[in-house]
């Protein structure tokens, strides 16, 4: 037992040595060699018959996050709530499972994706899918008919996951919803102006945020000879032109969805059309479309919709895009898609498409669904994809190998001499009071260049240095990291020198 205890010391520490060499990035030979020696002594450990194996890995479409990751994290959150805040929005939050039937029936082909929980104690429960219908549910159960709120929480999906997309199947949304009876469109180009004010703040590079109307769209569909119990299905199978050919649609359209040729036909002639006001008024002049009463006023209020849009200046920022479909059933009006656009390869073409950042839309119907008496309560709202923002930050920090503070710390306290404990432990304990976000080395005497080592590591600005002679004079040393200089500054006057020189807002990206 004691040689196999030995042996296993021995690995451990030729496993650590294999590690700092590849921290050091040592040579690719050297590394080997040192990998040789490790897999030798782990063959002559042998298997431990008595010891479980544990699988460490986390489950499939989910992730770990690191102090990095997670400072990066909380900087986007940071300039999402602001906005939020700035708009006058409350914050709610609500369970991270529903009852099986809150969920089920709103989400059209995308309800196979709801995560099920095995029955517990006579209650059918699902993870929540996203933050709307959960939210549509409180107003209904609250009996509440206008708020204006977000909800930053995780939602689950057993989607097939692409992490380096930033899709998983646990993730956050941030939610703005804006509930009650509004005068039209003022809210909805609000929602425009807030995903707008976000997306320009995170810098994550150039965007357009697509505009549609379910009613154009269900009145498109009618006027192209579409049976009305298709038109779910087919507004679907639209909802794919931003990521495959029109071709590739219309063979799904007519070979697995059983519409006819020429009705495909004729909704090609109108979904890959796209533009802006202009293309609202033509279509009010098209002979079929200004026919459908639905249709007529879907493109009446995005008229309107474009009016508030130009004096809110975001306007260059919208097209109006007959392809947005966006799947969900729960939709009845206004939609809305930001996609992120990559520069054209060549001079004269149009930017790509490189993948949705945001989306939203009105809901005026989900509400009434909960309510015992069926009373509506419109809604019209916006969600942040968060997640694939994160990807784009952390890629970027990573090609510029950006330096990320994981700590807010101000300051170190530190010593010069030895037998200095108790006095650096009585001054960061008076920081501390005075809301100074500091620390100290966990070390009776530590040498002083550790001390500034390990605040040039971590990013720390201030090193408040002790020493016998300064607490004899009734001072401290205040030495910046960056330019090395140390100037005396009273004890008494040290707390706000330190806020003085902190004031300024620390980034991390």
């Amino acid at each position: 037992m004691a040689d196999r205890a030995a042996l296993e010391d021995l690995v451990r520490v030729q496993g650590e040595r294999v590690r700092g060499l590849k921290q050091q990035k040592a040579s690719a030979e050297q590394i080997e060699e040192e990998v040789a020696k490790l897999l030798k002594l782990k063959a002559q450990l042998g298997p431990d018959e008595g010891k479980p194996k544990f699988v460490l890995k986390t489950p499939k479409g989910t992730r770990d996050y690191s102090p990095r990751q997670m400072a990066v994290r909380e900087k986007v959150f940071d300039v999402i709530i602001s906005c939020f805040k700035r708009h006058g929005a409350e914050v709610i939050d609500t369970p991270v499972f529903e009852l099986k039937e809150t969920l089920t029936g709103k989400y059209g082909e995308d309800s196979k994706l709801i995560y099920d929980l095995k029955d517990q104690g006579g209650e059918l429960l699902s993870l929540r899918y996203d933050l709307t219908v959960p939210f549509a549910r409180y107003l209904a159960m609250n009996k509440l008919t206008n708020i204006k709120r977000y909800h930053i929480a995780k939602v689950y999906r057993r989607d097939n996951p692409a992490m380096t997309r930033g899709r998983y199947r646990e993730f956050y949304q941030c939610d703005f919803d804006i509930a009650g009876q509004f005068d039209p469109m003022i809210p909805d180009a609000e929602c425009l102006k807030i995903m707008c004010e976000i997306l320009s703040s995170l810098q994550i590079g150039d965007f357009l945020v697509k505009v549609n109307d379910r009613r154009i769209l269900d009145g498109m569909f009618a006027v192209c000879g579409v049976p009305d119990s298709k038109f779910r299905t087919i507004c679907s199978s639209v909802d794919k032109l931003d990521k495959v050919s029109w071709e590739e649609v219309k063979n799904e359209m007519v070979g697995e969805k059983g519409l006819a040729p020429e009705v495909a036909d004729r909704i090609g002639d109108y979904v890959q059309q796209h533009g802006g006001v202009s293309l609202v008024e033509q279509l009010l002049q098209d002979p079929k479309l200004s026919q459908n009463k639905q249709a007529l006023e879907g493109l009446g209020d995005l008229k309107l919709l474009f009016e508030y849009l130009t004096l809110f200046g975001i306007v260059d920022k919208i097209s109006f895009d007959l392809s947005l479909a966006r799947g969900l059933d729960y939709y009845t009006g206004v939609i809305y898609e930001a996609v992120l656009l990559q520069p054209p390869a060549r001079a004269g073409e149009e930017p790509l498409g490189v993948g949705s950042v945001a989306a939203g839309g009105r809901y005026d119907g989900l509400v009434g669904m909960f309510d015992p008496k069926g009373r509506k309560v419109p809604c019209v709202g916006l969600s942040i994809g968060v997640e694939r923002i994160f990807s784009i930050v952390e890629q970027r920090l990573e090609a510029l190998e950006e330096k990320v503070r994981t700590t807010e710390t101000q300051v170190l306290v530190a010593s010069a001499q030895k037998k200095l404990l108790e006095e650096r432990l009585k001054l960061v304990s008076e920081l501390w009071d005075a809301g100074i976000k500091a620390e100290l080395l966990y070390k009776k005497n530590p040498k002083l260049l550790n001390q500034l080592q390990y605040c040039e590591e971590a990013g720390i600005p201030l090193v408040a240095i002790i020493g016998e002679q300064e607490l004899k004079d009734g001072v401290i040393k205040l030495r910046s990291v960056a330019s090395r200089e140390e100037v005396d500054v009273r004890r008494e006057d040290l707390v706000e020198e330190i806020k003085r020189r902190t004031s300024q807002p620390l980034c991390i990206c």
